[in-house]
């Protein structure tokens, strides 16, 4: 990596106990966030699907269940399943039922991990790209990040897909800076960059993330004096131990049901709902529908409402140094990830922000650096500051302390449901689930509502949800295998529905195909039942009379 990358940083590096002291703290109280009753919702129903998942690969071995995805993430689920069992069957834990780890728990739990130890990799890129202080900005901002701690609790690929990502990376810019040097063999870190970019391809199938460390890479390969030059031969056995681990790690991409699931998926036939709720409003919510699906601007809206306003704000100064060369060529890399991201997710019209996690740690490391230059900038403002380095310290310090403190009240408040998180300028708590209910729901009152219907359905009772199988699997724990669940948008189901039956309306599971009947319900009708999520309703439970069971045959009729 050329001497010119730290140009105008001048920031000393503490001692290695200390920096290992720092990162261990992060990496350990982000955990404890990312973990802090990881029960405490139920599972969704994309989640659902990987518990199934696990359990079918138990019971058959390898098979394409839930092939449209990689299996990379659903062994490392299996492995938590199997080894949770292991100590709920201890004595121990059979002796203190309070210590067990829930189902919930046991299928979240990977991703919680790989979410907490994100901090410690991006402190390794933004720290091998732009140094220490901005390093550990950046990585202290993901740790307490509400939206990124949200992210990280739910059973979904996003988080395995970063996590090998920036693995990668390290990997990948470590080998430029030991090309340049000429110190050592840079070889070794290709070939860890290759391994960890077959893991990211096991995690998830978006193989165009690639650009941004071949766009980078090719960016230096017009100057004479580059070193980091890898030539036909070193690409090609790059990318065949690429293709190994991504075989080693996916295996089930061998069987022609997994190439079944996937076609199906990629033409878009598993989509199970017909909108997506964006700001009170429903569209529709495919990739191909481009400008015509989710709003443009559905990420950019994802960024002013739910990071910590502070955050935002180191951003914004951030954002346009990235366009100067203060900072180097590592701003270079932000950039490429920048718009390689934003520039398909802006236009794509399918869209849930979950997607976000990738580009999270792009925005915060621009907002590192935005956070940085204004505590330098600070701490020059003074004659007195600029006589004295512990004065400069101090400022530059205080400054950081503060975003990084804000972003830990973020989260403290907001736990544990931290995807409802709304700051001051989305309106704060009165309007928490209001802009993503699909996403900042996620199905997380199921459980409560299966086991209040349960308490009290007459037996054999119908149960109308947009989540059928989910509602069964909840009713089924709680003891009601008689309830017969159908869904929401069945209309032909509902036509038959009489008094006793149960209709449920979520927030979040509202579409085009039972917008009016939802409505109907919630004008007309009284709930049997309101269930919260963290202070907000998040379902509504009706236990149909004569009257409410004719309405609603009555607009399945229309």
């Amino acid at each position: 990596m050329r001497p010119e990358l730290f140009a105008g940083l001048s920031v000393r590096s503490p001692s290695r106990a200390l920096t290992v002291a720092l990162l261990t703290f992060l990496v350990v109280a982000g955990f404890g966030f990312r973990v802090y009753q990881l029960s405490a919702e139920s599972l969704s129903e994309d989640e659902l699907n990987k518990v199934r998942a696990v359990a079918d690969y138990r019971a058959r071995g390898l098979t394409p269940a839930n092939g449209e995805h990689p299996f990379l993430m659903k062994a490392l689920l299996t492995a938590s399943t199997v080894a949770s069992e292991g100590w709920n069957s201890t004595s121990f834990a059979v002796s203190n039922p309070r210590l067990q780890i829930a189902s919930e728990t046991a299928a979240r739990l990977p991703g919680a991990l790989l979410g907490a130890l994100t901090a410690l990799l991006i402190f390794l890129v933004a720290s091998e790209l732009f140094g220490f202080e901005i390093g550990f900005i950046a990585a202290a901002l993901w740790a307490f990040d509400p939206m990124a701690i949200g992210f990280n609790r739910i059973a979904k690929e996003d988080t395995f897909l970063l996590f090998f990502f920036l693995l990668g990376n390290i990997f990948w810019l470590r080998g430029q800076r030991v090309a340049e040097s000429v110190r050592g063999k840079p070889e070794p870190y290709y070939w860890a960059t290759a391994a960890s970019f077959g893991a990211m391809m096991a995690s998830k199938y978006v193989p165009h993330f690639f650009c941004i460390s071949a766009a980078y890479y090719y960016v230096f390969q017009g100057v004479r004096a580059t070193r980091w030059r890898m030539g036909k031969g070193k690409w090609l056995l790059f990318f065949t131990i690429m293709g190994a681990a991504f075989l080693v790690l996916n295996p089930t991409i061998l069987l022609p049901g997994t190439w079944h699931e996937m076609k199906i998926f990629a033409a878009e036939k598993r989509i199970g709902h017909d909108g997506y709720e964006f700001m009170g409003q429903l569209y529709r919510n495919q990739m191909t529908l481009w400008l015509n699906g989710s709003p443009w601007y559905f990420y950019y809206v994802l960024m002013g409402v739910k990071l910590p306003l502070a955050t935002i704000a180191a951003f914004l100064v951030g954002l346009p140094l990235l366009f100067t060369k203060r900072f180097g060529d590592g701003r270079l890399f932000v950039l490429f990830w920048l718009f390689f991201w934003f520039f398909p997710f802006t236009f794509m019209g399918g869209k849930f922000t979950r997607y976000f996690t990738f580009a999270l740690p792009a925005v915060l490391m621009t907002a590192s650096i935005g956070l940085h230059s204004a505590a330098r900038f600070l701490a020059g403002l003074s004659d007195r500051f600029k006589e004295s380095e512990w004065a400069r310290f101090y400022v530059r310090s205080g400054l950081t302390l503060i975003v990084i403190v804000l972003s830990v009240y973020a989260s403290t408040t907001a736990a544990p449901h931290y995807r409802l998180y709304t700051n001051l300028l989305g309106g704060g708590d009165a309007r928490a689930g209001d802009y993503f209910p699909h996403d900042e729901f996620y199905d997380a009152s199921t459980r409560e509502t299966a086991e209040a219907i349960a308490r009290s359905a007459r037996p054999g009772a119908r149960v109308a949800s947009e989540t059928p199988e989910l509602v069964t699997y909840y009713a089924e724990a709680a003891g009601r295998r008689d309830l017969v669940s159908v869904s929401l948008s069945d209309r032909s189901a509902l036509r038959e529905f009489g008094a006793g039956d149960i209709v449920i309306v979520a927030r979040g599971r509202r579409y085009f195909s039972n917008d009016a009947l939802t409505k109907g319900l919630l004008d007309r009708v009284k709930p049997d039942a309101t269930i919260s999520l963290g202070g907000v309703v998040s379902t509504w439970v009706f236990v149909l009379d004569r009257d409410s069971a004719d309405l609603v045959a009555n607009i399945a009729f229309k």
